[in-house]
């Protein structure tokens, strides 16, 4: 069967690798990217594969059912990935309606609009949640989370994602849709917004401003290369068994303190600075509320059923992220000062 396949959320961090893998991969697929192109959004990610004849943008919010309509019968949608949301806890805690409207209506208004579209034939197509591992709470004593951990939110952010899955399930439940969730440990490498740790550390390293970390920094989150998190997007979807939940980690925990020591010494030695000096930029802030203490995947789903593990270690991973930020200085200067706006407006009309 012909695939038109809607990724939403395909201009942010995690979707424009998506995006660009499913392009250049699949050339018989056709590729719709939709986004709302909010603060996170930035079409520059996906450069490479702009002209490519099977990609197609469409600017729209997820909170648009009317809008989602129109784009499922202008490209025939078949198939979708749900990466569209808001990620950023520190953002949940201040505005946590924001998080609700996008999160949970969002992809609620996608549902229906894909059950309603797809009514005739609704077990030929597949509706794929992805969703973050955050949903389970903290990890306090010891082991991982495995996809039977019990849901336990701690935050705006994790509740608004918690949410969304279990609609996810239900409509799979009620309406018999064909749907796969999964869940992933936090993602770093190319093309991430600078307010998230690992980018946020090397542009501040690189322009001497103090490094902020929450707490003490013994807060321990399990880390996985972006590219590897595409790979595995590629692999549960066509893979996948309906139904199913798949978790997804690198089987790499570190300490936030850790990272950012490590940081610290591989920026001192690709900008020619003497050993140490980084990391008296380090400022240690008041922890955020309710910061869960630690995160940890177990993948061993995935890996047994499915034949995905991770491709990279986190050094090597490290190493091509710091390279890329440092070669990327433009890339960097237009997500932060705001002009990547003009880009859009030429390029997209958008």
């Amino acid at each position: 069967m012909h695939k038109s396949i809607l990724i939403t959320g395909g201009a942010g961090f995690i979707g424009s690798h998506v995006v660009q893998l499913f392009v250049d991969k699949y050339p018989d697929y056709k590729i719709i990217n939709l986004d709302a192109l909010t603060y996170a959004g930035n079409l520059e990610n996906l450069k490479s594969v702009q002209e490519a004849s099977n990609y197609f943008f469409e600017k729209a919010d997820i909170q648009d059912a009317d809008l989602l309509k129109e784009i499922f019968e202008k490209h025939q949608i078949t198939d979708v990935i749900h990466l569209a949301a808001e990620s950023h806890v520190d953002r949940s805690i201040t505005d946590p309606l924001a998080f609700v409207k996008t999160n949970v209506f969002g992809t609620v208004n996608l549902l229906n609009v894909a059950k309603e579209f797809w009514k005739e034939n609704l077990q030929d197509h597949l509706f794929y949640h992805v969703s973050t591992d955050e949903v389970y709470g903290s990890l306090h004593d010891g082991g991982f989370f495995v996809e039977t951990t019990p849901y336990d939110p701690q935050s705006p952010y994790s509740a608004s994602k918690a949410a969304s899955d279990h609609f996810v399930r239900a409509y799979a439940n009620t309406y018999k849709m064909r749907t796969v969730v999964s869940n992933c440990s936090n993602n770093y490498g190319p093309n991430h917004f600078p307010e998230k740790l690992i980018p946020l550390c090397i542009n501040n390293i690189k322009n001497n401003k103090p490094l902020p970390i929450y707490g003490k920094g013994e807060n321990v989150r399990d880390w996985l290369f972006v590219k590897d998190h595409a790979r595995a997007i590629d692999t549960v979807f066509h893979k996948g068994k309906a139904g199913e939940t798949y978790n997804i980690g690198g089987f790499n925990e570190w300490k936030n303190i850790d990272i950012v020591r490590l940081l610290c010494q591989k920026m001192d030695e690709k900008l020619g600075r003497e050993a140490g000096t980084s990391e008296q930029l380090i400022t240690f802030v008041k922890d955020r509320a309710g910061h869960d203490l630690r995160y940890a995947i177990d993948s061993s789903k995935i890996k047994n059923e499915l034949g995905w593990e991770p491709s990279l270690q986190f050094e090597e991973g490290i190493e091509l992220t710091i390279d890329w930020y440092l070669s990327n200085q433009d890339w960097l200067d237009h997500v932060t000062s705001g002009s990547y706006q003009e880009y859009y407006k030429e390029l997209y009309n958008a």
